[in-house]
C-alpha cells in the first residue's frame, strides 16, 4: 500500500504523513490537514459485511494511516473498542418510528465522541513515538459538551500527555458539566469559559496559531495537539460507523446490495457529517446527506444560500452540543468542493475571521446539492421526542430529535422514500430533563439526577455505568476564565499554579 500524505487546506507548504498530522493536530498556517486523495474501498460490500466492528475499523483506517504498521494499528483498535463499550456491537442499528437509528452512544461517556476519542490517545502516543517526539504533549480542546468528557476519559492518566478542556460555563447540560468537572486523572484539567463555545474554540485556535506562545511552550518542554475533530486522527475513525451501519442493514436484509441510503446527522461543527461525506466518496452507497441544525442554524443558511454568516445572535438551546456558529470542519468540505483551491479557502477563512462572513462562488454552490440542510426549533425538537416515544416506546436525546424532525421535513418536501439512517449522537440519559419534559410534564418537579433514575424506570433498564451516581462524585475542577485569558490560564496550569 502506497503512503497517503496530508496537506493543509490553506497552502501547499506542508506535506506530511498521518503520524505527523495527528501529533500536530492543526497545520502550521492555521489550516486543517486533509488527505491528498480520498482512498476508495476495493473490497465488495459482501466481503465487508462479514467483518466485525474492529476488523472494519482496521480496513478503513489503514487506508488513511498508512505509516502505522498493521500490528500498531490493530493494537490501537483492540484497546479502543473493548469492554468500555456497553454493547459488543459497538454501534448497533435499531429500527424505530420508520427510520434506522445508528446508536453511537454506548461508550463510556454516552456520546458519539467516544467512537473516535477512544482510539485517538493510542494513535497519538504511537505516532509521537514513531516521530521521536521528546516533549510532553498538551491536548487543547474546546467543547460544546460531549467532546470534552470523551477526550478527558480517553487521555486520563496517559503517560506523556496532559489534557486541558475548555467548555462554556453556562452552555452545557448539568450531566455534561458534572461528567467533566468530576473527571479523575492527574494529567486532566477542566476550565469553564465565561462565554459560549465559539469563544472557547476561537481562543484555542488562536493559541495554536500564536507562534511566539508556542515557542514559549516548547521551551518549557511541551507541545500542543488537539482532540477536536480538527485533528484528522479524530475524524477518520468516525468514517467507520457509517459503513458499519450500512453493512448491518445489508446483513439484516433491510436493504439490497448497493442500494443507496440517506444519512441524517445532527451537527454544529460539521465533523460528523463530513465523516459521512468521506464515506460516500470512498464508495458507500449514499443518496442524500441531510445536515440537521438547531436554532443556531448557520449551516442551514449556508447550504441553502452559499453564504456563511456568523454575525447573528448566539442561541442557547436544548441541544447544546450543536450551539455553534463557527463550524470548523466545514473548511475541509469547502476545500473538496473547490477542487482543492487552497488560495480560495485561505481567502474565505480570512474573511470569516475579519468580517464574520464569506460567500462561495457559483461553481461551488452547484456542488452543495449533495447535502440537504434543515433545522428544528425547541418546540419541534420536543415534538420529535414525543412522537418517536409514542410510536415506538423509544427515547431519543435532543440532538437526535433535531435530526428526526429535519428528516421528516425533508421527506415531506421531496417525497423521497429512500431508507434512512439517523446518527443518534447521544444517550437520552445525558439530557434527562428535556427528554422527559417532552414525554410528560409530571417530571418537572425532579432534579436532573433524580430524572436519571426516573428515565431508567420508564425504559425498564439500568442507569448507564458512565453516569451512575454522578451527582455523588467529588468535584475536582473549579477553574474558570474569560475567552481572552486562555493562554494565561494554560501557563498557570502547566506551571502548577
Amino acid at each position: 500500500m502506497k503512503d497517503l500524505f496530508y496537506k493543509s487546506t490553506r497552502s501547499s507548504d506542508e506535506r506530511v504523513k498521518s503520524c505527523e498530522a495527528i501529533v500536530k493536530g492543526l497545520a502550521g498556517d492555521g489550516g486543517l490537514f486533509v488527505p491528498i486523495e480520498i482512498p476508495k474501498i476495493e473490497k465488495s460490500l459482501d466481503e465487508l459485511m462479514t467483518m466485525n466492528y474492529k476488523d472494519l475499523a482496521f480496513y478503513i483506517m489503514k487506508k488513511y494511516f498508512t505509516d502505522f504498521d498493521e500490528c500498531e494499528l490493530k493494537e490501537c483498535i483492540e484497546k479502543a473498542y473493548d469492554e468500555k463499550f456497553e454493547t459488543q456491537l459497538i454501534a448497533p442499528v435499531v429500527e424505530k418510528a420508520g427510520v434506522f437509528f445508528l446508536e453511537l452512544y454506548h461508550g463510556p461517556t454516552l456520546a458519539f465522541k467516544d467512537m473516535a476519542l477512544s482510539i485517538l490517545p493510542y494513535l497519538l502516543i504511537k505516532a509521537s513515538k514513531k516521530l521521536n517526539v521528546d516533549k510532553e504533549i498538551v491536548i487543547l480542546t474546546a467543547t460544546s459538551g460531549d467532546t470534552g468528557k470523551a477526550a478527558l476519559e480517553g487521555f486520563a492518566d496517559v503517560e506523556g500527555v496532559k489534557i486541558i478542556v475548555f467548555y462554556p460555563q453556562d452552555g452545557v447540560s448539568e450531566v455534561q458539566r458534572m461528567q467533566m468537572i468530576t473527571q479523575r486523572g492527574l494529567n486532566t484539567f477542566v476550565v469553564g469559559i465565561k462565554g459560549n463555545f465559539d469563544d472557547a474554540q476561537r481562543g484555542v485556535k488562536e493559541t495554536f496559531a500564536d507562534r511566539k506562545f508556542n515557542k514559549k511552550i516548547n521551551d518549557m518542554g511541551y507541545m500542543f495537539s488537539s482532540a477536536n475533530s480538527i485533528n484528522i486522527g479524530r475524524l477518520v475513525p468516525q468514517i467507520v460507523y457509517y459503513f458499519y451501519g450500512y453493512l448491518n442493514l445489508l446483513k439484516e436484509k433491510k436493504i439490497k446490495d448497493r442500494e443507496k441510503i440517506n444519512i441524517v446527522v445532527p451537527t454544529g461543527n460539521f465533523g460528523n457529517i463530513l465523516a459521512a461525506y468521506y464515506a460516500k466518496k470512498m464508495g458507500l452507497p449514499v443518496n442524500k446527506l441531510i445536515c440537521a441544525s438547531n436554532e443556531n442554524n448557520v449551516l442551514y443558511d449556508f447550504i441553502n444560500t452559499g453564504i456563511y454568516d456568523r454575525r447573528r445572535e448566539f442561541k442557547k438551546t436544548i441541544s447544546p452540543s450543536m450551539d455553534i456558529l463557527v463550524s470548523s470542519n466545514l473548511e475541509r468540505f469547502l476545500y473538496d468542493i473547490s477542487d482543492c483551491d487552497e488560495k480560495a479557502i485561505s481567502d474565505m477563512m480570512n474573511k470569516l475571521n475579519k468580517y464574520g462572513i464569506y460567500e462561495i462562488p457559483d461553481e461551488m454552490k452547484e456542488k452543495l446539492d449533495v447535502i440537504y440542510g434543515g433545522y428544528a426549533t425547541k418546540y419541534e425538537t420536543y415534538n420529535a421526542i414525543e412522537e418517536v416515544y409514542n410510536r415506538s416506546d423509544y427515547l431519543i436525546d435532543t440532538h437526535t430529535a433535531v435530526a428526526y424532525f429535519v428528516y421528516k421535513k425533508y421527506k415531506e418536501e421531496t417525497n423521497d422514500n429512500t431508507k434512512t439512517i439517523i446518527a443518534s449522537t447521544a444517550s437520552p440519559f445525558k439530557f434527562t430533563r428535556d427528554v422527559l419534559k417532552a414525554v410528560d410534564n409530571k417530571y418537572e418537579k425532579f432534579s436532573d439526577f433524580e430524572l436519571i433514575e426516573k428515565m431508567a424506570e420508564l425504559l425498564g433498564t439500568n442507569v448507564p455505568k458512565g453516569i451512575k451516581d454522578l451527582n455523588k462524585r467529588e468535584i475536582l475542577h473549579k477553574y474558570t476564565c474569560k475567552g481572552n485569558e486562555i493562554k494565561e490560564t494554560i501557563l498557570k496550569l502547566l506551571e502548577g499554579k
